[in-house]
């Protein structure tokens, strides 16, 4: 049994309710629990009494009452030491608020009804020195590869997840697609939502709409060309200006270059030869405000199966040059 704590909010926990700060530092304590602490006032905050929905915020000092220990049990997190060194390799960048992975292609990053290995599962060998895993601040579809964002605590996680919310990240994608755009440089706009009636396996399927259509959302997608393999197939940089569910994989295919590999958006060009069934779709670079002040800007390394279809298209990766000149003058 513990003793009375008086406890400061840290800076890193940010502004939160207090149910959920008490859940987050006491993850033993059920949310019942925690309410009743509250309700009967043993849970008080600057000396005041507080209700489940109060906010707390750092320098803020918390008076906690003798709490039951948690009762021993095996941790169910615990990766094994293969899995934590996987996760591991897959850093690109760690500080203290910020860890950046290269997803492989593949990997789902959140489980589901038939998903067991995940992202999301691995987390717990991200730690590193920290007491918590780290919080996934966005999402990358199975099948694409490349940076990947993570929080290290609540208030980086609030910072970056308004980051993403209100655009003011750049994103830079890798796609090799059947057939060559034109006009090489350009910008993609138009209503999509999710088909309605999709089969369980396609639930996010997405269709072509128009504005008043229940659902309905707008996309905007830039790309430029940066590569040709005579007419049957090009590289393109794509930057998502709004982030909408497979938009880049819907866009392509909707002005007839699908992005190679794509088992659901497709379009009429033939296929080249000698490119694999991967989807070849890479989340290359990515620029976003840094939770203490600045900017990260970063770069994911080219995975196997793409480097794969360059050599076989003949594209050179050094032709790319910065990921970002050519959207600069869109910003």
């Amino acid at each position: 049994m513990r003793s009375v704590e008086t406890i400061e909010v840290a800076e890193d926990d940010g502004v939160a309710r207090i149910d959920r700060w008490l859940r987050r530092r006491y993850p033993h304590l059920t949310q019942g629990q925690v309410e009743k602490l509250l309700r009967t006032g043993q849970v008080r905050v600057d000396g005041a009494r507080v209700k489940a929905s109060d906010r707390v915020a750092p320098g803020q000092k918390v008076r906690v009452p003798p709490l039951p220990d948690a009762a021993p049990k095996r941790d169910p997190g615990a990766l094994s030491v293969r899995d934590e060194a996987f996760v591991r390799a897959l850093v690109i960048h760690r500080d203290n608020d910020v860890i950046v992975l290269n997803k492989p292609p593949g990997l789902a990053v959140q489980g589901g009804e038939k998903t067991t290995r995940h992202l999301d599962g691995l987390l717990e060998g991200l730690k590193f020195d920290a007491e918590k895993k780290p919080k996934l601040v966005h999402r990358l579809d199975r099948d694409t590869s490349g940076c990947l964002v993570l929080a290290r605590h609540p208030r980086a996680a609030a910072a970056l997840s308004a980051a993403f919310r209100d655009r003011d990240t750049d994103k830079i994608y890798w796609a090799i697609v059947v057939g060559s755009p034109r006009p090489m440089a350009g910008e993609i706009r138009g209503w999509m939502r999710k088909a309605p009636g999709a089969r369980e396996a396609d639930r996010e399927m997405m269709q072509r709409c128009v504005q008043s259509d229940e659902g309905a959302v707008h996309a905007i997608t830039q790309y430029a060309v940066i590569s040709e393999a005579a007419d049957r197939a090009a590289w393109v940089a794509l930057r998502p200006v709004t982030g909408r569910t497979h938009q880049l994989r819907f866009h392509m295919a909707e002005i007839g270059h699908a992005i190679i590999g794509d088992p659901k958006y497709k379009c009429d060009r033939p296929t080249p030869n000698n490119v694999g069934s991967t989807l070849l779709l890479h989340a290359r670079a990515l620029r976003l405000p840094h939770p203490s002040g600045g900017e990260l800007k970063l770069i994911a390394p080219t995975p196997e199966h793409m480097r794969a279809s360059f050599d076989a298209l003949g594209f050179e990766e050094r032709d790319a040059g910065d990921p970002f000149a050519a959207f600069e003058a869109g910003r």
